[in-house]
């Protein structure tokens, strides 16, 4: 499936905007362009159909990407229409809504439809001064129960916002009920010659799809308005995307909910491997600063940790493969936060006498009956309140005469009980995935109903030293030859980091035995870490047996202690080739490896955490670069290690973090500030 032209459009859902551009607009960019401001829908609708009209008489197939939600749960089309079509929801909010520059009705629109409907919501969020019959102000106040709060795409979407929102930030409900209109009259005006996808397919010369700029686009450089660098960049983005990768994404099932593009229709249990270009950095980098590298690796890196479903009760420090939603409330009913009397709250009753009622509610032992108006029923801390009860009194601010609870309030109505999923609702989102799972994590879980949870697989990574002049810990070691540090402290550090080591042992400088050893490596291992050969030079086997496979990267880092960074795949399995110097094996560690590896686990991108600390020590550092030395935090002060000299392993041991100093000039005096980052920041 091949397309031409590509334009992605940021929506809005306000008013006009001013003939300024602005943030929080209608942008829009085609692939290769400039982006282009369009103060309100109008302009936008007219600018579209002169784009689509320009490209259908050249011949050139387009995709085209709206930024916000083209359908809604199952269920929502038939109850608005009659009919489980969305392009019939799309239709009706066509002969309903009413838009002009600078007022709109959509606010109303939402209330009339909750009112047609169960409860309060589903939509909610009323961003005008004025009160609207049915719409909420709050998403915790709906209590419709119809339709979930999110479809399911965005139960997969890691951080999205619900399609019923219509006020606040990301507020994706306004833009997809203003947005819908739009999108149906471009599709009647150039009827057959647009396909929606996921609804219809895509056989049309233009097609319709969803986007999430924020699924793939990253921070906007300084001085830019985000939506404008989201439209060029996600449209950069598809427009070089191979076509069979693009007609693989476009491959989803989502009749009626629609989908994002982008999004995996299903949590895979085997990962896609990397792509043979993941480590290859943008041309005229050849020092690359390190925050170019770490950007690149966080952008480039995918899961590789394959997915398994275990019980939650072993799923500490185990790392999330896919969102959870809670499968009921918590808590289930309401109930009580003390030990008292339950009744029915009057607003300022200053004192009151109430029939006590026979029995009690306990909690797992519920109260049978209901409790009139006037009577009030013993109840225990967590005991379910029955029907007629929604205010408790502590026992110990009554007095019971006989049948009759007196005390002196005023008592505000709902005291002393906790609402039925005041904590969670069912279908709340309540983790992401890529989460690793604490103990507290767990409780969470299971208080809201979830047995088993979908994990990432523990990452093998295989731990590998080069060199013939290693000598291993315990072994007599000729003069020539030198104790093999790094193996153990990188097999030390990747365990506290939460994966499985697989110990590869030392390889010799023999290209023949290296690839051997790499061949069984890749059997057993997710990732490759290897120290040693790094470089460029002639015992530099590592680096000579990467570039054979198509993948190779060598990049010189601008950084001090490191420099030589080999990366590549290895029959698929991502290798990080770190620099065969303990200290500079030690800190490219930390810096790149960590992050990565939490990466291809499945987890986030880890930024360790440095403040600001007074240092004990004067520096004059030369810029160009970034550089890290071992230093150590004693009695509010920041001490550095005797020697910058990366041979000093003692150093490692002697510190207890490391400073880290930018790319520019810097001249440190005794008491400045400079960035410490503890051991534990790095999970050490």
């Amino acid at each position: 499936m091949t397309f031409e032209t590509f334009v992605i459009v940021d929506w809005a859902g306000g008013n006009d905007r001013g003939a300024t551009p602005k943030a929080d607009a209608i942008w829009a960019c085609v692939a290769g362009q400039e982006p282009v401001y369009l103060r309100n829908r109008q302009a936008a609708e007219a600018w579209l159909a002169a784009l689509f009209d320009t490209e259908l008489k050249a011949g050139r197939r387009v995709l085209a990407g709206f930024d916000f939600p083209f359908g809604y749960p199952e269920g929502f089309a038939e109850k608005l229409t009659g009919r489980a079509c969305p392009l019939a929801v799309w239709a009706w909010f066509n002969q309903h809504i009413t838009d002009e520059p600078t007022v709109n009705n959509r606010f109303d629109i939402a209330g009339q439809i909750n009112a047609s409907l169960q409860g309060v919501g589903p939509f909610w969020g009323n961003g005008l001064a004025r009160e609207i019959a049915h719409l909420p102000n709050k998403g915790t106040h709906r209590t419709n129960t119809e339709f979930p709060e999110k479809r399911r795409v965005e139960s997969l979407a890691k951080g999205s916002f619900s399609c019923w929102q219509l006020s606040g930030a990301g507020a994706v409900g306004s833009q997809a009920m203003m947005g819908m209109p739009v999108l149906h009259r471009l599709r009647e005006a150039f009827a057959p010659q647009i396909s929606v996808w996921p609804f219809e397919e895509i056989t049309a010369p233009i097609a319709f799809v969803e986007v999430w700029p924020s699924l793939i686009v990253g921070k906007a450089p300084d001085g830019t308005i985000k939506d404008a660098h989201q439209v060029r960049a996600l449209a950069d983005h598809f427009a070089r995307m191979p076509p069979q990768i693009l007609a693989d994404l476009l491959a989803v099932d989502a009749p009626e909910e629609g989908w994002i593009l982008g999004v995996p229709s299903r949590a895979r249990k085997a990962p896609p491997p990397l792509r043979n270009d993941c480590f290859a950095m943008p041309q005229g980098a050849y020092w690359t600063p390190v925050d170019e590298a770490l950007a690149h690796l966080k952008t480039s890196l995918t899961p590789v940790a394959p997915i398994k479903t275990i019980k939650v009760r072993k799923a500490a420090k185990r790392i999330l493969a896919t969102d959870i939603h809670a499968p009921r409330a918590h808590p289930p009913t309401p109930n009580s936060a003390v030990d008292g009397y339950g009744f029915a709250g009057a607003k300022n009753a200053a004192e009151q006498a109430l029939l006590l009622l026979e029995g009690r509610a306990a909690a797992g032992q519920p109260f049978d009956g209901t409790v009139p108006v006037g009577n009030a029923l013993r109840v225990l801390t967590g005991a379910a309140l029955p029907a007629g009860v929604d205010t408790v009194v502590l026992q110990e601010d009554v007095v019971v005469d006989g049948t009759i609870l007196r005390f002196h309030g005023p008592l505000k109505q709902g005291a002393n009980a906790r609402r039925a999923g005041e904590d969670m609702k069912a279908g709340d989102h309540v983790f992401a995935a890529g989460r690793k799972l604490s103990a507290a994590d767990l409780a969470t879980l299971v208080a809201c109903g979830v047995g088993t949870v979908d994990v990432r697989r523990k990452l093998r990574v295989g731990v590998l030293s080069t060199g013939d002049e290693l000598a291993q810990a315990g072994q007599a070691a000729r003069p020539d030859q030198i104790y093999d540090a790094n193996r153990p402290m990188l097999c030390a550090a990747v365990r506290a980091w939460g994966h499985k080591v697989v110990d590869l042992g030392c390889a010799p400088d023999d290209p023949i035995a290296l690839r051997r050893l790499m061949d069984k490596a890749a059997k057993r291992c997710d990732v490759i870490l290897t120290s040693g050969g790094a470089s460029a030079g002639d015992e530099d086997h590592m680096s000579a047996l990467l570039a054979g496979t198509g993948s190779f990267a060598l990049w010189r880092i601008a950084m001090k202690p490191g420099r030589p960074l080999a990366l590549g795949l290895w029959q698929g399995k991502p290798v990080f080739g770190l620099p065969g110097n303990p200290v500079a094996a030690f800190v490219c560690a930390l810096v790149f490896a960590r992050p990565s590896l939490s990466v291809l686990a499945g987890g986030e991108w880890l930024e360790p955490q440095g403040f600001g600390v007074p240092a004990a020590f004067t520096k004059v550092k030369k810029a160009g670069r970034r550089e890290y030395i071992r230093a150590r935090l004693e009695d509010g002060k920041v001490l550095a290690f005797s020697s910058e000299g990366s041979g000093r392993v003692s150093g490692l041991s002697w510190a207890n973090g490391l400073v880290a100093f930018g790319d520019d000039a810097e001249a440190i005096a005794q008491g400045d500030p400079v960035n410490f980052i503890p051991y534990e920041s790095f999970d050490l």
